[in-house]
């Protein structure tokens, strides 16, 4: 566990948006999305794929992110 990142995680305002390493069996694993929740123990982040609660004892790194891009402009078909 990386004190400093558990301590980054539990001092941010809930809403902002975060990426959060934590260890897993066989590596680590990112999960990207906004603070949603944070006890003496977890977090809950909010990603693409639903909430994702993660132990502070697990997380080995932790930052701000900035906001995920505009979507993309449709694409136009050709015309014949």
């Amino acid at each position: 566990m990386s004190l400093a990142a558990a301590q980054f995680v539990s001092s941010t305002a809930l809403g902002t948006r975060i990426v959060v390493r934590t260890r897993i069996e066989g590596g680590v694993t990112d999960a990207v999305g906004y603070l949603r929740a944070v006890t003496e123990t977890g977090c809950t982040v909010e990603t693409k794929r639903g909430l994702v609660t993660l132990a502070l004892a697990d997380i080995v790194a932790a930052k701000q992110v900035p906001p995920p891009p505009a979507p993309r402009a449709p694409r136009h078909p050709l015309a014949d």
